[in-house]
């Protein structure tokens, strides 16, 4: 821990720090894990942040987290992140798979007019957005079996880096009272993420859409508004029609590693990069915005060249192994 008071300052406030952590302590020592998250010491604070930014009233808010369990094996999940453990290798493995293709394939074939427009309407290639829907779910076929109203109820109140899940909390509440949904029935993933395209909450608000015009945002069983919503999602995030997503490329000195992996959105151009000591393979402006992407294959290092697009993609999941999941799904589907 970073000690950011002087010495003097710290011993004044000693008697009244220790006073608020005995109390702390006390409070959630008082709470039972197996009540539902409306018994939590931080149910009122959450229950009136709910109100003042969404009106959603406390009583209404109590009513749903009754129905709310604690999962210890989404704490277990989440501290162990499968991705973290494997490499690319590992990774294109669970991906680029025989089967997850094939099925890819006849995803394809038949949606073929549902993707066709989206594809027209919004710039995204049909193989891109049957790919996220591959990668995601097996098309729909994994769309999880957590319940959301328990999983994010268990990440907001009680995983230590819980910001990103109390937000997502209240925007649940928020889609379930728009959408006229049970938030007690809902499914999807350990963390929260629901449907085809496993949006969370807040992605589900801002870019699910009602593609068929039915009335309704259903990303659970409605094909047309998972594939319409996907799509829209990545026009959303700047999806370039047209433009390619990454390319194999080869190093030569050392200069190329100050740019190896440094961030997700690109920083460089594809001048500077070769000025690095980076060789692209395909025919790419001295100006295209670029990030030089290393990754560990079957056979060692592998090194990629990462366009605009690609940057787009780690939108959906901030993961360059994601990404380049997707992108090389995409193309087996040619």
């Amino acid at each position: 821990m970073i000690n950011f008071f002087s010495k003097t300052a710290a011993q004044k406030t000693k008697k009244s720090g220790l006073a608020i952590l005995i109390a702390s302590c006390s409070l959630m020592a008082s709470y039972n894990v197996n009540a539902s998250y409306a018994e939590h010491p931080r149910f009122d604070e959450f229950a009136s942040e709910l109100e003042a930014e969404h009106g959603i009233k406390p009583a209404q808010t109590k009513a749903w987290l009754e129905q709310s369990e604690r999962m210890e094996s989404v704490l277990e999940a989440i501290s162990r992140p499968a991705e973290k453990r494997l490499t690319w290798a590992d990774y294109r493995k669970i991906f680029l798979t025989e089967k997850r293709i094939e099925q890819g394939k006849q995803f394809l074939k038949d949606n073929a007019e549902l993707l066709a427009k989206a594809e027209q309407e919004f710039g995204v290639p049909k193989e891109i957005i049957t790919s996220i829907i591959g990668v995601e779910t097996y098309y729909g076929q994994r769309q999880g079996s957590y319940r959301v109203l328990d999983s994010l109820s268990t990440l907001a109140f009680d995983y230590p880096k819980r910001s990103l899940f109390w937000r997502e909390l209240k925007e649940f509440f928020v889609m379930s009272q728009e959408q006229s949904v049970d938030p007690g029935t809902v499914k999807g993933s350990y963390a929260g993420a629901m449907g085809y395209g496993q949006f969370i909450p807040s992605s589900y608000r801002y870019y699910a859409i009602d593609y068929d015009g039915d009335g309704k945002k259903d990303l659970w069983t409605n094909k047309a508004d998972a594939i319409g919503s996907v799509a829209n999602y990545f026009k959303r995030h700047g999806w370039k029609n047209g433009e390619p997503v990454t390319q194999r490329v080869r190093v030569s000195g050392d200069k190329y590693q100050e740019a190896v992996n440094d961030r997700l959105k690109p920083k460089w151009n594809a001048g500077e990069l070769k000025a690095l000591g980076v060789a692209p393979t395909q025919e790419i402006a001295d100006d295209a915005s670029a990030t030089l992407v290393k990754l560990m294959g079957e056979k060692g290092a592998e090194f990629w060249l990462g366009n605009h697009n690609f940057y787009v993609i780690t939108r959906y999941n901030h993961s360059r192994m994601y990404a380049m999941a997707v992108y090389q799904l995409s193309q087996e589907f040619k």
